[in-house]
């Protein structure tokens, strides 16, 4: 007789995706709705990417570090919406336990990733703002190759080592996800492994990737704060301000709803409102990104119209990016 460890891993072959099932009546409106936002999410990161390697006007540390994120975000929204406007336009809401397996890999490389973008992005702005005399000698071409690959590494190995921990799961009965997308936690719930030790996993795993970059961003914000507040200058003030705003608008939303969901215990009251949660740092942050960052930005507005007057009456000349010389 075949003992109940191999039955299960025989057995076991898909899960389902609850996701927005208990909303019947809004199948259409939300499918509609991701649509929209998944194609203007695109569109927008992908022009910010192309404008960034084309423009030399934007060879620039901080448009360096800017296209590093809107890639990093098309990669990002791609894991996670697809799959759900399948399954809001079909009804079908199964998935493969290797698809799961395999879109929680890169879900969670993606978001490691980009916590650590965010950091290294703080940091590009707090010697600009505290440090500018040795921004030119810290921020050189090779030192933000190393700063972004260094990003995406860590990031993709952060992944790897969760998606591991995941393998080692084994699941004894129910495959319904109460999600709309294969997390962690989730998952963890569905495992006959020791809830307690895997909770305990998923805050240490959460705190390396998320927590700790969060703090050293925290703590260069906090210094580029205090550092604004003595000029002065009203009209530098200002300037300055408007400078670091933006990210410490995304930095506050992307972290702020990140660490509730993985570092609060998941309870049958706040169950709904994590997955309200979710949909902000998977899906509506990756779309306002753009906008927050890049495309309200005069600088970035100008060279837009830049280059769409050179896509219109001639070819765009040669560019040698900076970072490569």
């Amino acid at each position: 007789m075949a003992n109940p460890e191999q039955v299960n891993q025989t057995v076991l072959t898909e899960f389902i995706l609850r996701g927005f099932g208990n909303l019947p009546e809004l199948q259409t409106l939300l499918f509609l709705l991701f649509l929209v936002i998944y194609i203007v999410t695109m569109a927008g990161n992908i022009l910010i990417s192309a404008l960034v390697v084309t423009d030399q006007h934007l060879h620039t540390p901080m448009y360096f570090f800017l296209g590093n994120l809107s890639c990093l975000e098309t990669c990002y929204t791609s894991t996670i919406l697809p799959m759900v406007l399948a399954s809001l336009l079909t009804g079908d809401r199964t998935i493969s336990f290797n698809g799961c397996v395999t879109q929680f890999y890169f879900f969670a490389s993606v978001l490691a990733t980009e916590c650590l973008l965010l950091s290294v992005m703080s940091y590009d702005q707090y010697l600009a703002i505290c440090n500018p005399l040795h921004y030119a000698a810290c921020m050189s071409g090779r030192a933000c190759l190393q700063l972004a690959g260094g990003s995406w590494i860590g990031g993709f190995l952060s992944g790897s080592i969760t998606t591991l921990s995941i393998c080692q799961l084994m699941f004894c009965g129910p495959n319904v996800i109460d999600h709309f997308y294969c997390d962690f936690i989730p998952l963890v719930k569905l495992s006959c492994n020791d809830p307690h030790l895997m909770e305990t996993l998923a805050f240490t795993l959460t705190f390396l990737s998320s927590l700790v970059p969060f703090l050293l961003t925290l703590m260069s914000c906090t210094c580029i704060i205090v550092t604004i507040l003595r000029i002065p200058s009203t009209t530098r003030r200002e300037q300055a301000f408007s400078t670091c705003s933006s990210h410490l608008i995304v930095v506050n939303i992307f972290y702020g709803t990140l660490l509730i969901v993985y570092m609060f215990p998941t309870t049958n009251v706040l169950s709904d409102f994590k997955k309200v949660l979710s949909v902000i740092y998977t899906v509506l942050t990756p779309l306002v990104n753009p906008l927050i960052y890049s495309l309200r930005n005069k600088e970035v507005q100008e060279d837009l119209r830049k280059a769409r007057r050179k896509f219109m009456f001639g070819p765009c000349k040669p560019v040698s990016l900076f970072w490569l010389k």
